[in-house]
């Protein structure tokens, strides 16, 4: 009785930190959209630029970290190059339509994520997604709808190009899914530490290239300012803190969990403008965290590990007895 109650409380405590590490990573994606549109409405478009700095902070702590080590690379660096240059052009087009779309149809077409990590992570790592999880999963995006409906009125405005804005968010979500699924393998089999920094340096290499082929232009334009600095350097400090705990995330939970717990980053993002802007939200607002913190907690709670990383931790006898225990502990 004792080592059910032990277990359930361990289980209990590792879904709380996933879902609080989840809100700190949501709360972090939602400051890097704040800036980013930000630039946008100042008339500054180089999200190239804003990648740049993502990686090269990223690539400098990690990298030197990695150098220290003096590992070899478990993975070769041309799957690295490919995962870096996936992943700068998921940056690159999500917020290139802010340049065209308003902040509210970016957020909500950013569900496409969603889709493609459960697509893609039951096609190439067999996750296999129970009822109770898809239920979840249906209501995350019930709550992020309710939150758009309230968020309709301060966020609204389509854009001046709508159509070609949301092209660009479903495209970007896309290689968004594929970076994100790409670093759930890798965390889970290889080295955290590696898979960051590599990610961070191919991608600052990928994202020089295209600032001198596309954004070279744009930038010797900018008519620089305290504002404009202030936004290159909150979103460096939030896309750090993102790729810093990204791995967290994946290794604990995968990535359809980590696709679903940024969904808040819109509230976090009304509760920017709330300080910034002193707006009001209406009671959708928190009917709607409600029912996307419930989503997760119903997500994360029938996640169950894959049956052959469960048989690599504790053996073919040791998952025959966690099951069994499990039994006993439910009766």
């Amino acid at each position: 009785m004792f080592n059910c109650w032990r277990r359930n409380n361990e289980a209990f405590s590792q879904t709380l930190f996933v879902l609080l590490l989840g809100q700190v990573v949501s709360f972090t994606v939602a400051v890097m959209s704040f800036t980013s549109s930000l630039l946008s409405n100042l008339g500054v478009y180089m999200p190239l630029t804003l990648s740049f700095f993502t990686y090269l902070s990223v690539s400098l702590v990690y990298g030197s970290i990695f150098l220290v080590r003096r590992q070899k690379l478990m993975v070769s660096w041309h799957w690295y190059l490919l995962l870096g240059f996936i992943d700068v052009q998921g940056n690159y087009l999500v917020n290139k339509a802010y340049q065209f779309s308003s902040i509210t149809s970016v957020t909500i077409l950013d569900c496409w994520t969603i889709a493609w990590a459960m697509i893609l992570t039951w096609i190439f790592i067999g996750t296999r997604y129970s009822l109770s999880q898809f239920l979840g999963a249906a209501f995350c995006v019930t709550g992020l709808g309710l939150v758009l409906l309230s968020d309709a009125g301060v966020g609204g405005g389509g854009g001046t190009k709508p159509l070609l804005g949301d092209t660009l968010v479903i495209v970007g979500t896309l290689f968004f899914a594929m970076s994100n699924v790409s670093e759930e393998f890798c965390v889970k089999n290889k080295d955290r530490i590696e898979v960051v920094s590599m990610v961070a340096l191919f991608g600052l290499i990928v994202s020089v290239c295209q600032i001198f082929l596309l954004e070279r232009k744009s930038l010797e334009s900018v008519k620089w300012s305290a504002e404009i600095i202030f936004c290159l350097v909150g979103y460096a400090l939030a896309s750090f803190t993102l790729y810093s705990l990204i791995p967290f995330v994946l290794k604990m939970s995968g990535s359809t969990m980590y696709s679903l717990s940024i969904l808040t980053s819109d509230m976090w993002a009304v509760v920017i403008r709330i300080f910034f802007y002193h707006q009001q939200v209406d009671w959708l607002y928190y009917l709607s965290f409600a029912i996307v913190v419930l989503g997760l907690i119903i997500y994360s709670k029938s996640e169950k590990k894959p049956a052959t990383e469960a048989a690599h931790e504790d053996g073919d006898i040791g998952v025959q007895d966690q099951l069994l225990n499990e039994e006993k502990c439910s009766i």
